[in-house]
């Protein structure tokens, strides 16, 4: 027998009542949600390679025999003795490199289309079982229960402020400034390409149709806001990682059984 769960308002009060979609039935496989978001991230990678002249345009050209040096293509302009610098050759000191990255290189992860299905359907299920959004490390001890399901007036929400009150009635709040105490600076050379700060995933929002709540949620650390059709493995469990904190609008919750059918 489907399982009922109430729908919250924006008050942070009970309104009614619905039965949850099969879709929450799924049961646990981390192995597929792993190749999902695995494929996810691949398909995102740009690929790069080295120019094909690189290291050969030179004027480097090996003495021969008899020199009583080692036979490397060396540059000319120079004594040629044992110290001048080699070139083109791998195993020269200042030669080209032996094997460089190679922009024909496929960096695709393939996974069949009902593995991806199962997967999204499994991870989207993971998100009502409170102890794998504990081992996630958020913090759900003030929430009312999960799957944490509110109305569509939720949607039309339009300033940053109002949706703060909103998750301090809910009882998600102290999942935000967690994910607001734990940005760290990364280590290493990441920090001067771009992605400096390391952040840690916060809330899930899940909607039907946006009328104001995606700019009025955008500034909350760690959260993300994600039309139901665009939902996928990777949003549902970061770093391959299920049991995401979520909160689901009703009418996105009455679509999943229709757009993850297997």
């Amino acid at each position: 027998m489907a399982k009922k769960v109430n729908i919250y308002g924006l008050d942070g009060e009970k309104l009614r009542s619905i039965k949850l979609p099969d879709v929450f039935d799924t049961p646990y496989r981390p192995d597929l949600i792993k190749r999902a978001v695995l494929s996810s991230r691949a398909a995102r990678i740009q690929p790069y390679g080295v120019n094909r002249n690189a290291g050969m345009r030179t004027t480097a050209e090996s003495r021969g025999p008899g020199l009583g040096i080692a036979r490397v293509p060396r540059v000319k302009g120079s004594r040629y003795s044992a110290s001048m610098r080699g070139a083109m050759a791998p195993m020269t000191v200042g030669g080209r490199r032996a094997h460089p990255p190679k922009s024909e290189k496929k960096y695709a992860e393939k996974i069949n289309k009902k593995e991806r299905r199962i997967a999204i359907r499994s991870a989207i299920a993971t998100t009502a079982q409170s102890e794998l959004v504990k081992e996630r490390g958020h913090m759900i001890e003030n929430l009312p229960e999960l799957p944490l399901i509110v109305s569509d007036d939720f949607q039309s929400i339009n300033a940053t402020s109002e949706t703060r009150d909103f998750f301090i009635k809910i009882g998600v709040w102290p999942d935000i400034l967690r994910a607001k105490a734990g940005k760290k600076i990364r280590s290493g050379k990441g920090k001067t390409r771009g992605r400096k700060y390391k952040k840690p995933k916060s809330i899930l929002v899940v909607i039907n149709e946006d009328q104001g709540i995606v700019k009025a949620s955008r500034n909350h650390p760690g959260l993300d806001v994600i039309n139901v059709k665009n939902l996928n493995a990777e949003l549902l469990a970061p770093g391959t990682v299920p049991g995401r904190l979520t909160i689901w609008t009703e009418s996105a919750v009455t679509q999943l059984e229709k757009l993850f059918t297997l």
